[in-house]
């Protein structure tokens, strides 16, 4: 069936190809290969990272709609390979050892991948339907820094179709200072396939965003949030976050490991408190 599919997809994505120059018909060609490619390797456990990963291809953002320029097609590329990557982690499900476990359920899980280094897995359910979710992470994402404190601010930089952007984002500092300040430009893609959303992203490289005084530029990535309704319970949300940082600077792994877990089940806090919130009128 996949095999077949992916012909399928291939074959109607040739009509387009004819309109295509350049750039262009070079990306949609090597987006056709990708997906032959996905589809002939199995299926991994879980059944909805399978079908993101089927579906989700620069071809669902509508090219024909744009005529994207070379840098701009080159961080829908990116934005793209931060997804896939991702989600390629998240689908092993070997090897994730427990860092801490909140008492209301709260997981974060942690392992050590050769080509990344240590990423971490957050857990959790938020009892606010995926709309409200996926609204306060994507469509208010510059608002962040109201209500978590580890952020200062997040600035979209710029909008590249109707899933990418670039961001240039702050870093609080921790308490006493342990991890000094950082800040990240990323490029992030949003994808929703029927009813999964994937937040993904990764670090790049912005001209009119260079290093900032008093900041340790950082990078970060591939790291996704993926946003499922709860089996039996629409109006809550499973959110799993996948975080991937090299923070810079001279700091004991213990120190990293410590931070970067407890960011991860403070963010979960934060976000049910700013999702209790009525919304303005």
């Amino acid at each position: 069936m996949l095999p077949a599919t992916s012909k399928l997809c291939a074959a109607i994505s040739y009509r387009h190809l004819r309109n295509m120059t350049g750039l262009r018909r070079q990306a949609a060609v090597a987006i056709s290969q990708e997906l032959s490619r996905l589809a002939c390797r199995s299926p991994g456990p879980s059944s909805w990272i399978h079908q993101v990963r089927r579906r989700s291809s620069l071809l669902s953002s509508r090219l024909e709609e744009k005529p994207f320029s070379e840098m701009e097609m080159s961080y829908i590329k990116q934005g793209e390979e931060a997804l896939q990557k991702s989600l390629r982690i998240l689908e092993d499900q070997d090897g994730w050892k427990t860092e801490t476990v909140a008492g209301n359920g709260d997981k974060v899980l942690s392992k050590v991948l050769p080509d990344v280094g240590k990423v971490f897995r957050l857990e959790v359910v938020v009892d606010q339907p995926l709309d409200s979710v996926y609204g306060e992470l994507v469509d208010n994402m510059e608002q962040m820094g109201d209500w978590n404190p580890n952020v200062k601010e997040v600035k979209i930089l710029e909008k590249i179709g109707k899933d990418t952007v670039i961001t240039h984002e702050k870093a609080a500092a921790t308490p006493g200072n342990i991890v000094g300040p950082r800040d990240f430009v990323s490029v992030r893609c949003s994808k929703r396939r029927g009813s999964t959303c994937v937040l993904a992203g990764m670090s790049t490289t912005y001209g009119a965003m260079p290093e900032q005084e008093g900041f340790i530029r950082a990078e970060n990535g591939p790291t996704c949030m993926v946003l499922r309704p709860l089996p039996g319970s629409p109006s809550q949300t499973r959110l799993t976050w996948l975080l991937s940082i090299d923070l810079k600077g001279w700091l004991p792994k213990t120190i990293i490991n410590q931070v970067l877990s407890q960011t991860q089940v403070d963010f979960a806090k934060h976000l049910r408190q700013r999702l209790a919130q009525p919304m303005p009128v």
